[in-house]
């Protein structure tokens, strides 16, 4: 990939040299801040094209820190957490974090996902755009409108009305969400339903009551085409029942790709150690 400009935002200087040492290993420009206010500086002197960002920081905390970047532009960040508990891991999905890590992480899959969320972020070569509902998504400038009028989506908002547009009618479990819009094979599914809930707050009339993006029980979510086939719909319907009947029978072995058990906050093992060192 070409090389990107990250920022890396954590107080602690061990954390923040590992990533920032993985991420220049990896071409990409890093920059460093151990504070809230230091991270907008950084970011108003040189938008980064991704932030990874600690949750819990003096002073100012991550949450607030996301906030006030969104307010200078859209930027993707990827928000780093020491803590468990999934309402925390949910709030910086609900300010417009597009990923988030649990510490301990190993940094390998830290850039793995910054990668990732890099690739999603660029513009689509010469990619149609896609119009449904009063809805127009032009993949080639990350735009997106209703009824005329532009939206404020994150990246993951952005990726995932797309794909819903190019796939009306259809009912999609929250794995293959998952899979087709985050790139991961497992994961938190709670992301999916944050940002379900977040897209319908900005593309819904009313989004307690929601036309467009639709709940199917036991399945997962259809973008409801007024002009779409309703015979091709109960199709697609019993076959996203059957992947999802399927998934439930074969449980991954982790509800999350970045959860090693080590005490630290990154994954330090010998093991892990004799890894990195293979070419």
């Amino acid at each position: 990939m070409a090389a990107s400009r990250v920022l890396v935002v954590d107080d602690d200087p061990t954390v923040a040299e590992v990533v920032s040492g993985y991420l220049e290993r990896a071409g990409h420009l890093v920059d460093r801040a151990a504070d809230g206010p230091a991270a907008l500086a950084r970011a108003a002197a040189h938008r980064p094209d991704l932030v990874v960002l600690d949750l819990m920081l003096p002073g100012m905390d991550g949450l607030e820190v996301c906030r006030r970047l969104r307010a200078q532009g859209p930027v993707p960040v990827i928000m780093l957490t020491a803590r468990g508990d999934e309402d925390d891991r949910i709030l910086g999905l609900e300010v417009g974090a597009d990923d988030y890590v649990t510490k301990p992480f190993s940094p390998r899959e830290l850039v793995l996902r910054v990668e990732s969320v890099l690739r999603r972020a660029r513009p689509a070569p010469a990619a149609r755009p896609l119009d449904a509902a009063g809805l127009t998504v032009d993949p080639s400038s990350r735009r997106a409108a209703k009824n005329g009028v532009e939206l404020a989506l994150t990246l993951r908002e952005f990726d995932l009305l797309a794909f819903f547009l190019r796939h009306p009618g259809r009912a999609y479990a929250r794995e293959d969400l998952m899979r087709e819009v985050w790139g991961w094979d497992f994961g938190d599914l709670s992301t999916v339903t944050v940002h379900v809930r977040r897209l319908r707050g900005k593309v819904e009339d009313d989004p307690a009551r929601p036309r467009l993006i639709q709940t199917v029980w036991g399945v997962g979510y259809r973008f409801a085409d007024p002009e779409g086939d309703a015979s091709a719909l109960a199709d697609h319907t019993d076959h996203a029942a059957g992947t999802a009947r399927a998934a439930l029978s074969h449980p991954p072995h982790s509800s999350h790709p970045l959860h090693p058990s080590h005490p630290s906050q990154l994954d330090d093992s010998p093991a892990t150690r004799q890894e990195e060192a293979r070419p």
